[in-house]
This record gives C-alpha cells, structure tokens and sequence, in this order.
C-alpha cells in the first residue's frame, strides 16, 4: 500500500511542476494600467527594455517598477509617454 501512495504522491508532484511551467507563459502578459494618462501598458520584454533605459538616462540605480511609490510610477508613464521603442 505505501508503494501505491508514494506513486500518487510522485505522479502529483510532477503534474504540479507541469502546470507551473506550464502557467509562466502568461508571464509576459501583464498589464498595467496608468491611470495619469488612462491607458494600459503591456508589462513585457519591450517596456521592460524601455524602463532599464529610463533609469540609465536618470543615472539612478536601478528599482523595480512594483516599489514605486504613486508619484515616481507618473514620472514613469510621463517619459513613456514622450519616448517611443524606437529611442
């Protein structure tokens, strides 16, 4: 009988894993809402891209975009808004 669980128990951990790695593609598709210019943004590789370039062109170190506070996220989506991908 304890064959037969620690079976189960294999055979649900790896379909949990699956499901997981299955589940990440969705990843790249978050949106955000900017509610200073009532638009969203698609959080993926291109605007990840273009908020590395907005802390290289502030000689600021770097922060991740979730630990801003209300005003430093508008001074985000205010220069997104005034530069392109192609900059």
């Amino acid at each position: 009988m304890s064959r037969i669980n620690r079976m189960l128990s294999s055979t649900c951990l790896a379909a949990s894993f699956l499901f997981a790695i299955a589940g990440s593609g969705c990843a790249g598709r978050v949106r955000v809402y900017d509610e200073y210019h009532s638009d969203y943004h698609h959080w993926d590789h291109d605007e990840d891209r273009a908020y590395h370039r907005y802390y290289d062109e502030r000689h600021e170190t770097y922060r991740d975009y979730n630990k801003l506070n209300k005003d430093e996220q508008k001074n985000y989506w205010n220069w997104r808004h005034d530069h392109s991908d192609n900059h």
